[in-house]
């Protein structure tokens, strides 16, 4: 497993990281790599959040603000929430796949779940950070040969490599998490108030 900075390196320059098989990318139709979102479609602000599932500062933002941005401005309609990965290393990329490999309807509690407990799969010592993702992918209804499959899918890892990207091209993205408001980059893990105010000020 390569090191964080190696990842970004080669991740930067559209490349597959060691191990991973060049493929020509998911095919179009594979529902794993539609935009996941939460909100209504019309919804009159439409947020981008690009993240990684082991960043730190991603976990703070959806456990502090989220639930607040769920409730007040995604549930009710103001906001659409779209979900862009942005994998900082090769576990990250690995949950990603994970993640949309579960129907759509699981995206959205399942990452939640994962940054509720990074801790206990991202950065715990003495286990393996796999297995540990499974036992959660598991609780969430994914068998064992899905999970290996998801793991495994060189075609996958290879199409969220290439969304990562598109959002350095298209937004100068290189942290995260990123924020998309309108034409706005805002990086960090934005508290609530300041996530509303800047909802208030995209039309």
């Amino acid at each position: 497993m390569p090191d964080r900075r190696s990842f970004l390196a080669l991740a930067a320059a559209g490349l597959a990281v060691p191990g991973l098989a060049r493929a020509q990318g998911a095919a179009p139709a594979d529902p794993r790599v539609a935009e996941r979102g939460m909100g209504k479609p019309d919804a009159p602000v439409t947020v981008i959040e690009y993240f990684s599932l082991t960043c730190g500062h991603c976990a703070a933002f959806h456990r502090d603000s989220w639930p607040r941005v769920k409730a007040e401005l995604v549930e009710p309609g103001r906001v659409r929430m779209v979900w862009r990965d942005f994998p900082l290393d090769q576990l990250a990329l690995a949950a990603a796949g994970v993640a949309r490999s579960l129907p759509a309807e699981r995206y959205e509690p399942f990452i939640s779940t994962l940054f509720a407990t990074q801790d206990r799969w991202a950065f715990a010592r003495n286990s393996d950070p796999k297995e540990e993702l499974f036992k959660l992918a598991a609780l969430a209804g994914m068998d064992r040969a899905t999970f290996d499959g998801a793991i495994a899918d060189a075609a996958l890892q290879r199409a969220i490599l290439e969304e990562r990207v598109k959002a350095q091209q298209q937004f100068n993205v290189n942290s995260t998490p990123t924020f998309v408001f309108g034409s706005r980059v805002v990086p960090g893990a934005i508290p609530y108030e300041r996530f509303a105010a800047l909802v208030a000020e995209t039309r």
